[in-house]
């Protein structure tokens, strides 16, 4: 008997070693290049050659639309020039000479992918072509888009104008920042000021395909291959994926998205609040106040293997209720995921102790004058 347990009890433990753990297998993309972020923390979820330069095609004019928007200027009206007019490519049909407001020309620029319309917006807004591209090439410098250079407005191409997929991750996360650029990508179809009819948007994942989708842009040169990059939100998350050179980038993206939204959670790691910790080694406490809530995507085992890690820094001198005196790090496998900064105080509480500090020092005041003494 006591054999036979034995039996039963080695054949358990082998099953159990060859029972392979659950493991969230990537999917499979037909692009070149891609990458699936998360909107609020950018947090990469997927990645694929994602720092690899490609030709970008007509996502370019995620940028052009972007600086349209942070003009200031999308209520002038522009007139169209002859070089405008005769770009090749894609189009919303300009005439020379034609006057149309900056939003218009952002809308078809955007949804229907207009080079016309891109020229004419540089033009107007950098005051030529080349000064476009300055201003755009100083764009992304400032977010950080160190693999990329822009020579057009447009996205044809050009051995000098080119991307990767986590630059153009980068830059629509901070694209849809912004409201009115939020709008005009997640618009089905918009109607100009002198225009007949409707325009409607190349987006088919936005238009026909997937119920999620928030935003976008599409791409294609010969050369360039098929390039698109997407937004959709769900259950409270947003996603971004970009796609370089995709085949079958519709299906590579919404097959993305679901991986993204079945897999990962957004989970709050920190409370906003007061906070007291014990300093390690000593009986000593600390206490900090976090300004905001900290919210993170994250599976459900890496919640648990979420490793914290809190910092203060040496007391100094005349610290305020604005100075940073710590930071909480959140770090899974020694890479870092989220970090918050400690402050002294909440700005509530600075208030509430100069109220009382006032407070106290007026009563004392009335007691030396004699105000509100029944003796006096």
């Amino acid at each position: 008997m006591l054999k036979r347990l034995l039996i039963v009890l080695v054949c358990t433990s082998l099953l159990a070693t060859m029972i392979p753990t659950q493991v969230m297998a990537k999917p499979q993309v037909s692009a070149r290049n891609a990458i699936l972020i998360e909107q609020s923390t950018g947090r990469v979820l997927y990645e694929k050659a994602a720092n690899d330069k490609h030709l970008i095609a007509s996502i370019t004019k995620i940028m052009t639309a972007i600086l349209a928007v942070e003009s200031g200027k999308l209520d002038d009206t522009v007139t169209v020039s002859r070089n405008a007019a005769y770009t090749e490519g894609s189009s919303i049909y300009l005439k020379e000479g034609d006057k149309m407001k900056l939003r218009d020309l952002v809308y078809g620029l955007m949804l229907r992918s207009g080079n016309d319309a891109a020229v004419a917006i540089a033009e107007y807004v950098g005051g030529s072509v080349g000064g476009f591209t300055y201003l755009m090439n100083d764009k992304a410098a400032w977010l950080g888009m160190n693999n990329s250079q822009f020579d057009n407005p447009h996205g044809l191409d050009s051995k000098t104008h080119y991307s990767t997929a986590y630059d153009m991750a980068l830059l629509m996360r901070y694209a849809m920042k912004n409201d009115i650029f939020k709008e005009i990508t997640g618009s089905t179809s918009y109607k100009a000021e002198n225009r007949k009819y409707a325009w409607g948007n190349k987006n088919k994942l936005l238009t026909r395909y997937y119920d999620y989708s928030t935003g976008g842009k599409t791409g294609y040169t010969r050369a360039a291959g098929r390039t698109l990059v997407s937004t959709a939100e769900k259950d409270g998350m947003e996603l971004i994926v970009v796609t370089l050179d995709a085949p079958d980038d519709w299906k590579d993206h919404m097959r993305l998205f679901e991986w993204g939204f079945d897999n990962y959670e957004m989970t709050k790691v920190q409370n906003k609040g007061m906070e007291t910790f014990k300093i390690k080694g000593t009986d000593e406490t600390e206490s900090g106040f976090f300004n905001k809530d900290i919210v993170v995507p994250l599976t459900k085992d890496e919640r648990d293997q979420l490793q914290i890690q809190t910092y203060f820094k040496k007391e100094q001198n005349n610290q305020t209720v604005n100075d940073v005196i710590g930071k909480k790090v959140f770090k899974l496998d020694n890479e870092l995921v989220a970090e918050a900064s400690i402050y002294r105080e909440s700005e509530q509480e600075n208030e509430e102790k100069n109220q009382t500090f006032v407070s106290d020092m007026l009563q004392i005041f009335q007691q030396l004058v004699g105000v509100g003494n029944p003796n006096g």
